[in-house]
């Protein structure tokens, strides 16, 4: 069985639709994982043995009919909490929606479900996705399985851990401002953020609504390929959702990892060279600039000035959407409802419902969002940083005229203590600084592992143009090709 938990999610679904082993023993493989190291890690807040093993029979049951399966079929999934699931537990890692269960399925898990994957359970998160250390979560925070004592990034570090630590093959996130990418790169995995509007949003509970978007988290290239390959598609339930084809990236990934780059051509953000980055981080990432060199494609810099301005504008346009999505949770319609004692009014109820359901993190963005829009505040600040996102656009597309791709690392620092940042929101944010261009772009963009710094993982960035998402992926399995893999400890 610890055989099964560290096989690729491609190896599983090979396994099972050959018939050498079942969907059950794999799924329990997992669940047995869980319940021997979560209470350390942390990554979820709620498993579901009962609907993970039904599931994993059903596979069973199609195989046994002879019946064709598709290529994930049968493999563990974790998914971030912040998409509903029906029946199942979907909190955002908030009090004020404990113990909801919602009466419907994002589109996001339809589509996992309909292709055959295991839903293990939902992963921790900050609350309502807010936050780069899962440790804004209602619940506790999650542990980075490289060192229990570290934050394995934010704010979808449970799906990232669930990864490291073994307990899911595959695992689900969302990308605000990196999400995705930053808990990828700090516990050694693959995370990688589509296009905007690629992957739906459906089902997933807002936080910004211009920028958030699903995208899937691997141990490698290839598994996070096929898992974007279920997930991906036009859905007419979301007004945002592309209608065009998805690239082929499962192809593009397995081409990448024949090692050949011969006339791609990748650029370096001077902007974003290294400058506030820790000397390991910096190292790490020239070393995979060689690497990328070396597998035959050409570097050329480029300059996008507007990049520096990217952290200020996030922190003006997300909070702003934050503030007008998160009003719907008045204590009136669902969720908590504190102090509702028939005596006081309306406004009294949900001020202590706010009060008690929603932790810092939260009151903290949405006081910033309500100021930012509101009256004589508009143009000066949500306004201006609107035409900041422009200008960061304009650069993205002045780059993509010269390169395929852009590359930068994946964050400024490893993954830093439990607690030393929690005090300092700036110093928190800073988190961010690289993976928030792609986000008000709306480009792909995925970090791969691309070595250590003083015994933790690094990761490198890859930006792509808008629906070139296959781009990412084959200089991504590229480079993850040409780099040795990195194994975390075992949990103990």
């Amino acid at each position: 069985m610890t055989d099964l938990i560290r096989k690729s999610a491609a190896e599983l679904g090979a396994l099972i639709a050959g018939g050498e082993v079942s969907s059950v023993e794999v799924t329990r493989a997992h669940l047995d994982r869980i319940a021997a190291v979560d209470d350390r890690v942390h990554a979820f807040l709620h498993v579901d043995p009962e609907g993970a093993v039904a599931a994993a029979a059903a596979v069973d049951d199609r195989r046994s009919k002879g019946e064709p399966l598709g290529p994930l079929a049968g493999v563990p999934v974790a998914v971030k909490d912040v998409l509903t699931t029906k029946g199942v537990p979907t909190t955002c890692g908030s009090k004020i929606l404990e113990g909801w269960r919602p009466p419907y399925d994002a589109t996001i898990v339809t589509r996992l479900r309909d292709a055959g994957l295991v839903i293990l359970g939902k992963t921790n998160m900050d609350e309502f996705a807010m936050g780069s250390s899962t440790e804004y979560s209602a619940y506790g925070p999650t542990h980075n399985p490289w060192d229990l004592g570290r934050i394995p990034g934010g704010s979808g570090g449970g799906s990232a851990a669930s990864l490291a630590a073994y307990e899911a093959a595959l695992a689900i996130g969302t990308d605000t401002g990196g999400s995705i990418r930053q808990p990828g790169a700090v516990t050694g995995t693959v995370g990688a953020k589509p296009t905007y509007g690629g992957t739906s949003r459906y089902g997933l509970i807002a936080f910004s609504s211009s920028l958030d978007t699903p995208g899937p988290c691997a141990r490698n290239v290839e598994d996070a390929a096929l898992l974007h390959a279920v997930i991906a598609g036009h859905d007419e339930r979301d007004s945002t959702s592309i209608p065009a084809p998805v690239p082929d990236v499962v192809a593009a990934a397995r081409l990448g990892a024949t090692g050949d780059l011969s006339g791609v051509r990748f650029g370096i953000v001077r902007e974003f060279s290294g400058e506030g980055s820790e000397p390991g981080v910096v190292a790490a990432y020239r070393e995979s600039v060689e690497a990328l060199v070396k597998l035959g494609a050409e570097l050329v810099e480029v300059s996008c000035p507007s990049f520096t301005y990217a952290l200020p504008a996030y922190y003006l346009i997300a909070p702003s959407e934050c503030s007008s999505n998160l009003a719907r949770f008045d204590g009136v319609r669902y969720g908590l409802r504190t102090g509702d004692d028939g005596k006081r009014s309306l406004e009294e109820v949900m001020s202590l419902t706010r009060d008690a359901g929603f932790g810092p993190e939260v009151k903290r963005r949405i006081i910033l969002g309500t100021y930012a829009l509101s009256a004589g505040y508009y143009d000066a600040y949500y306004g201006q940083a609107q035409k900041v996102r422009t200008l960061i656009t304009r650069d993205f597309a002045a780059a993509f005229e010269t390169v395929d791709v852009l590359v930068a690392p994946t964050t400024p620092f490893v993954a830093f203590p439990l607690g030393s940042r929690t005090s300092d929101p700036y110093q928190m944010y800073l988190a961010d600084l690289f993976t928030i261009p792609s986000n008000l772009y709306g480009g792909p963009a995925i970090s791969v592992p691309c070595g250590l710094s003083e015994g933790l993982p690094v990761g490198l960035q890859i930006m792509a143009p808008t629906m070139a998402d296959d781009r990412m992926y084959r200089v991504a399995a590229a480079l993850e090709s040409a780099l040795p893999p990195l194994t975390p400890p075992d949990v103990r």
